[in-house]
């Protein structure tokens, strides 16, 4: 009941021969021309002032939003753990003077 089954495995129908592979022959003495690479047909990126002010500007602009998401992160962390520090104090106390008046 708990023996695995195991398939039974087929047997070849017929013989199976390896394909045929054929020699081939090379001749000393002749040698084929290297392959030409053809030259890049991309535009050359020219860099000129107005440009180079452009892309300061823009990396200058994504590293102050970069910066802002990530100190107001950093501060939303810090205001929740001083608002839960805040709530174990009041609870404390709460559980002290309870236990106080009993």
């Amino acid at each position: 009941m708990f023996r695995p089954k195991l398939p039974n495995m087929p047997q070849p129908t017929s013989i199976v021969t390896p394909p045929v592979v054929e020699p081939t022959t090379i001749t000393p003495g002749t040698s084929t021309p290297p392959a030409t690479v053809p030259a890049p047909t991309r535009p050359t990126v020219q860099l000129t002032p107005g440009t180079a002010l452009a892309l300061v500007g823009g990396g200058t602009a994504v590293v102050l939003v970069v910066g802002a998401v990530l100190v107001s992160l950093l501060l939303a962390v810090a205001i929740t753990g001083a608002s839960v520090a805040v709530c174990a104090l009041v609870i404390r106390s709460l559980v002290n003077a309870d236990a106080k008046r009993r």
